[in-house]
């Protein structure tokens, strides 16, 4: 059977899944040129896929023309007009297993990323747990497009320049001068999330050295209020969480010298416009498999698991375990203001 040529490429949901996605991309159709791809998502994460070759975007309407099993049916018919001779299923849940099997039994070759979730399980579970990396899901990725004759190699990844800073970004920013850090504090589970009063010491001492510019990044009333909490009276903090578009923060994200993130969406994009980023873990841990791409292990600050033998105590960060909601505070503060004066 000859190569496939143009492959759909369904990863639906969350931020930071649809991120990780993107390097993997970059690297296929630069190593295979003569592939197209089609990226099935949502279509908030379009301006993911904007910089990178050979890639149309498929919005899915899930409220809509999209939704149940009819409306699966649909998408099949709509992606087979669009002469789709692949999928590569990345997302690998029912909605996408449906797609894919309609595209099988059409006779198309398909493949599926393998989660490895019993290697997860084994990390992240109580008893006998075997606390060693499971394989990151970007190389999980990679297998799926090997599985379709596709092999990636990732050691050598390429980044998409600076974007331009428009004038509604510079509006927002001022001029670079200086290091720009960018700060996302938030994640979608609590026990991921580094506790406010510790992190306003590291803003508070990263401020007061005035060649610094730190960015804060969030989203939603809540979250803004939190920020301009954190701000305080710093003239060189500024908070562009319901400043800017998404497309205008990928803009911002690709100027910035360093990202501070926790286990977030945050961080997969702003590694994969090739900025640095120091993540911060709490119950979950690198070892799952989502640490950020191309980043080195030290970059990721993780919880004293001598104090808190169970961590990881999950893959999502979902999962309450009494008596380990102050497993994050055992990374001081110090720890991570001298990890990121070492690196700018």
């Amino acid at each position: 059977m000859a190569k496939p040529m143009h492959i759909a490429v369904i990863r639906l949901s969350a931020m930071g899944d649809v991120a990780m996605t993107v390097p993997v991309l970059r690297a296929l159709v630069l190593q295979h040129p003569d592939v197209k791809l089609t990226v099935v998502s949502r279509p908030f994460f379009q301006p993911f896929f904007d910089t990178i070759p050979n890639v149309n975007f498929f919005a899915v309407d899930v409220k809509g023309r999209h939704k149940g099993f009819v409306g699966l049916l649909r998408l099949y018919s709509d992606l087979r007009k669009l002469g789709v001779e692949a999928v590569a299923d990345l997302h690998n849940v029912l909605r996408s297993k449906v797609v894919r099997t309609l595209f099988a039994l059409s006779g198309k070759k398909v493949a599926a990323t393998d989660k490895g979730r019993a290697a997860k399980k084994a990390l992240t579970r109580a008893d006998n747990k075997i606390f060693q990396p499971v394989k990151p899901m970007v190389e999980r990725h990679c297998d799926t497009f090997a599985a379709l004759g596709f092999a990636i190699d990732l050691s050598q990844p390429v980044f998409p320049g600076q974007a331009v800073l428009s004038d509604a970004i510079l509006n927002v920013t001022g001029e670079k001068k200086g290091n720009w850090i960018g700060i996302a504090p938030f994640a979608q589970y609590d026990s991921k999330v580094y506790p406010l009063d510790l992190l306003q010491k590291v803003i508070d001492e990263l401020a007061m050295d005035k060649t610094i510019t730190l960015f804060l990044f969030g989203g939603g009333q809540r979250e803004i209020d939190k920020l301009n909490s954190l701000k305080q009276d710093h003239q060189n903090v500024t908070v562009v969480a319901g400043k800017l578009k998404l497309q205008q923060e990928l803009a911002l994200i690709s100027h910035l010298d360093l990202m501070l993130s926790m286990d977030s969406g945050n961080a997969h994009i702003a590694a994969m416009l090739g900025v640095k980023v120091i993540t911060l873990w709490g119950a979950t841990h690198p070892y799952a498999g989502f640490k950020p791409f191309h980043q080195p292990m030290e970059y990721c600050i993780t919880a004293d698991r001598t104090q808190y033998p169970l961590l990881p105590t999950s893959v999502y960060g979902n999962k309450k375990v009494p008596g380990y909601e102050n497993a994050m505070r055992t990374i001081v503060p110090e720890t991570i203001i001298t990890a990121i004066k070492k690196e700018l």
